[in-house]
C-alpha cells in the first residue's frame, strides 16, 4: 500500500481532471489557487470543494461550554470555536492505488492533533502532516510494531498521547495480542510499551478455543487494559503497573470505557445447566466504576437478565447502551453516582437509532452516534422517507429519560450526531441529493439554534466514508476527518484503481501551512 492521488473530483478546470500522472509541488500549488477562485460558485452548486491546510488560528472566539485547558495526564475534551469562514477547504488527503484484488488491508484506530492525522495501518502507526495531500515518503513519522494492532482506543491525552495493543512476535503460529504501546502522536515516539497476561477464551481452559479479546482504554494518568482474566492499570508517564485485579467466577473482565472516569464490563456464565452455551442467555452482563489510581471497585451495577449486548457511550455520567432480546440497541440506561438505575430511554417503538461499533477489535466506549452531555443525551431518529428524505436529532434528559431538545434536519437532509463540544452538539448535516454542500455545524440546546461550521463537498468515490458506524469520523481543531477502518482491494475484475483512505476538510480562513 502506498500513498497516491485521488481517484477523481467533481467537474473543475480541466487542469484538475487530469489523474494519469500526480502534478509536482508547484503544480499543485497553483492548481489549489486556481480552484480557490471559484470555491463560492462550488458551494452554491454543490461541488468538490478543494481545500488547504488550517490550523485553528482563524477561528473566531467562541467561548460557550469552554472548559479548562487538559493536562497532560488527562483526557482531551476540545471545545471548538466556530470558523471565520464555513467555507470547508482540503486538510488532509491520503489515497492508494496499489491494492490488489482480494486484498484487504485493517486500519484500526484515528487520530488528530493540531499538526498530525495518525492512522493504525496492520502492523503500523503513521503519522501524516495535516495540510497535505501525501506522496509516498512524505509521512511524517512511521512507527512499526513487532505485529499488526488488535487493540486501540479514540482517546487521546491532553499531550497528545494514545495506546494501542498489537501482536508480539506474529511469526509465531499462536502469537497473543499481549503488548500495550503508548505512543506520542505529534512525533510518532513509543512513549513506553508492556506486556500484558492473556487468558483462554470458553468455559474450559484446556479447550484451546483462543484468546479472550483484550481491550485498551485512557482514563486520567491510566492506561488501562482488560485481558480477560483481569484489568491491570499502568501509569501514563512510565508504563509501570500501578495496580491489577483479577476476574473471579464465572465472570471475566471483557472490555474498559475510559475518558473522564473508568468503567470495566463483565461477561459472566449462567450456572443453569439448562442453558445451552449457545444461546444469548448464558452470558449476563456487569459493569463496575473502578478508581484509576488504585483498581479499587467504587460500585457495580448488573444488567438484567436476557440482555445480548452492553457498550458503554459514557463513563461520567454513566450511560449503558443495551440490547435487550435483539442485536441492535434497545434501550439506554442513565446511572447516578452510586450506580443505581437512574432513567431508562427505551429505543424499541423503532423511532430512534442509537449506534456502537461492532468491529473484530474490542471498543466498548466508541458510539458514534451517541452523544452524551452533562445532564442530557443525543441520539438521531430513523431516516423518514415520505417525498424527500429528512430526519431529526433528539435530546433525552438523564435524570428523568424524557425528551428535551429537537432539532430538524428539513427536507432533502439527515442530521447525525458526532460529539459533544462544551454545552454544543457537534453534528454531520448530509445532503441527500448530493447538489447542496454537506456540513458541520453545532446544535445549541440552550438556544436551539443551528450555528454552521463547514459547508464542504465530497466526490462520489467518499460518499460512503460518511456512514458513521462503519467509518472513524472525527472533529478535532477546527477539522473533520473521514476515515475507513479497513481497505479493500479491487473487485469485479478489475486490476487497479483509486481509493480514497482518509479526507479531511478545514476553514478555508485559516493560515496556510
Amino acid at each position: 500500500m502506498s500513498f497516491g492521488p485521488p481517484p477523481s473530483m467533481p467537474p473543475s478546470p480541466p487542469a484538475a481532471q487530469t489523474h494519469e500522472r500526480k502534478p509536482g509541488r508547484k503544480a499543485r500549488k497553483a492548481l489549489t489557487a486556481l480552484l480557490a477562485v471559484v470555491l463560492v460558485a462550488a458551494l452554491g452548486t454543490g461541488g468538490w470543494l478543494l481545500w488547504g491546510g488550517e490550523d485553528g488560528k482563524g477561528a473566531s472566539p467562541d467561548a460557550k461550554g469552554a472548559a479548562r485547558a487538559p493536562g497532560p495526564l488527562d483526557v482531551r475534551e476540545t471545545v471548538e470555536k466556530q470558523p471565520a469562514s464555513t467555507v470547508g477547504e482540503m486538510a488532509f488527503r491520503f489515497s492508494v492505488d496499489d491494492m490488489n484484488p482480494g486484498e484487504r488491508v485493517e486500519m484500526p484506530g484515528m487520530w488528530a492533533t493540531d499538526r498530525i492525522l495518525a492512522k493504525g495501518i496492520n502492523k503500523t502507526l503513521v503519522g501524516m502532516r495535516v495540510g497535505t495531500d501525501i506522496e509516498p515518503g512524505e509521512e511524517k513519522w512511521k512507527l512499526g510494531l513487532d505485529g499488526p494492532i488488535c487493540g486501540y482506543t479514540p482517546h487521546v491525552t491532553g499531550d497528545n498521547r494514545t495506546a494501542v495493543l498489537f501482536r508480539a512476535n506474529d511469526w509465531a503460529q499462536d502469537a497473543y495480542c499481549n503488548q500495550v504501546a503508548f505512543v506520542d502522536l505529534d512525533d510518532g515516539r513509543m512513549v513506553w510499551e508492556a506486556r500484558f497476561p492473556t487468558s483462554s477464551s470458553g468455559p474450559e481452559p484446556a479447550a484451546n478455543t483462543g484468546q479472550d479479546r483484550p481491550s485498551v482504554t485512557l482514563t486520567h494518568g491510566t492506561v488501562v487494559v482488560t485481558w480477560g482474566g483481569g484489568t491491570t492499570g499502568y501509569g501514563m508517564e512510565k508504563g509501570e503497573r500501578r495496580w491489577s485485579t483479577t476476574a473471579t467466577g464465572p465472570c471475566q473482565d471483557m472490555g474498559a470505557a475510559g475518558g473522564r472516569a473508568l468503567i470495566v464490563r463483565q461477561m459472566c456464565r449462567s450456572d443453569d445447566k439448562s442453558v445451552p452455551d449457545t444461546s444469548y442467555q448464558y452470558t449476563g452482563y456487569k459493569v463496575r466504576k473502578v478508581d484509576p489510581a488504585t483498581g479499587r471497585t467504587v460500585w457495580t451495577y448488573s444488567a438484567a437478565e436476557g440482555i445480548r449486548d452492553l457498550k458503554v457511550p459514557s463513563t461520567e455520567p454513566a450511560v449503558l447502551a443495551v440490547s435487550g432480546g435483539d442485536i441492535e440497541i434497545t434501550d439506554l440506561l442513565s446511572l447516578d453516582d452510586k450506580g443505581r438505575d437512574r432513567a431508562t430511554i427505551s429505543l424499541r417503538n423503532g423511532a430512534y437509532v442509537a449506534d456502537c461499533s461492532y468491529t473484530d477489535y474490542l471498543v466498548i466506549d466508541e458510539c458514534p452516534t451517541i452523544a452524551v452531555g452533562t445532564d442530557q443525551v443525543f441520539i438521531r431518529s430513523k431516516d423518514q422517507l415520505e417525498k424527500q428524505v429528512s430526519n431529526w436529532i433528539i435530546g433525552f434528559d438523564l435524570k428523568t429519560g424524557r425528551t428535551t431538545k429537537k432539532f430538524d434536519s428539513g427536507p432533502g437532509s439527515l442530521l447525525q450526531p458526532v460529539r459533544m463540544s462544551g454545552d454544543r452538539l457537534l453534528a454531520l448535516r448530509l445532503s441527500e441529493d448530493h447538489i447542496a454542500p454537506n456540513a458541520l455545524v453545532a446544535l445549541d440546546p440552550d438556544t436551539d439554534e443551528e450555528i454552521p461550521y463547514l459547508y464542504f463537498g465530497l466526490p462520489a468515490e467518499a460518499q460512503t466514508m460518511t456512514v458513521m458506524n462503519e467509518n472513524d469520523i472525527l472533529v478535532q481543531n477546527g477539522r473533520i476527518f473521514f476515515g475507513r477502518k479497513s481497505a479493500d482491494g479491487p473487485s469485479g475484475g478489475q486490476k487497479k484503481e483509486w481509493l480514497y483512505l482518509v479526507l479531511g476538510i478545514g476553514s478555508g480562513a485559516a493560515e496556510k501551512p
